[in-house]
């Protein structure tokens, strides 16, 4: 039997050809995971480590916001958000003394004004002792004053007060709504046996009676 010469080199040459694609392809591989390797090694080398935050100096007091304090209470705020920043008031002025919270109570920048809720603050006397929002109101008993409607709204959130924590609702004006007076659920927290704490959301239109026209007067 014959064989012809190009019959025979046709077969081992394809099998060459596959053998040096096979080779071709594993170096490239190979290439390719030692340069992986290389990278996330290098990586890992360069990153920088984790930095301990220092801490703080002695005497610094560190606020920490309510979870129940959400961005959407800037704007407007739940009975639930209320309660809780009160409390938080309380916690901060049992913890750092009253002196210096009744100043952060007062503070317009500070740690306790946040868009619609703030804290005012009132000795059992009804003597206002901080507030952000009227600082002239400050050294004023205001337990004789009435709202829109006629209630002695100190006097009722001091009472709430007496017996730990209590609402009351009143009339007063809405510094965000061009200073119409509306409906406010007003929250209050016993500190001690000297002082309360307060915020407030307004919940509605007030119930102010409508003015007596000149036409019904002469009638």
């Amino acid at each position: 039997m014959r064989f012809s010469r190009v019959s025979f080199l046709r077969p081992l040459s394809f099998i060459g050809i596959n053998n040096y694609g096979m080779m071709l392809n594993f170096r490239i591989f190979t290439i390719t995971g030692i340069l992986t390797v290389l990278f996330l090694f290098s990586a890992g080398c360069t990153q920088a480590p984790a930095q301990t935050p220092a801490p703080p100096a002695e005497g610094t007091t560190i606020v920490t916001f309510s979870p129940a304090i959400t961005p959407a209470a800037m704007q407007n705020a739940t009975k639930e958000e209320m309660v809780a920043f009160v409390q938080e008031a309380v916690a901060y002025a049992k913890q750092n003394g009253k002196e210096k919270a009744l100043a952060e109570f007062s503070n317009r920048n500070g740690s306790f004004f946040r868009g619609v809720l703030y804290i005012y603050a009132y000795d059992y006397n009804g003597t206002t002792i901080a507030h952000p929002v009227n600082p002239e109101k400050i050294g004023i008993n205001r337990l004789n004053e009435m709202d829109a409607e006629g209630n002695l709204f100190i006097t009722d959130l001091r009472y709430a007060a007496y017996n730990g924590t209590g609402f009351a609702t009143y009339a007063y004006i809405n510094p965000m709504h061009n200073n119409t007076v509306e409906k406010k659920l007003g929250y209050a927290m016993k500190v001690d046996e000297s002082w309360w704490l307060g915020s407030g959301i307004y919940i509605g239109p007030a119930d102010i009676p409508a003015p007596v026209s000149t036409t019904q007067l002469s009638s």
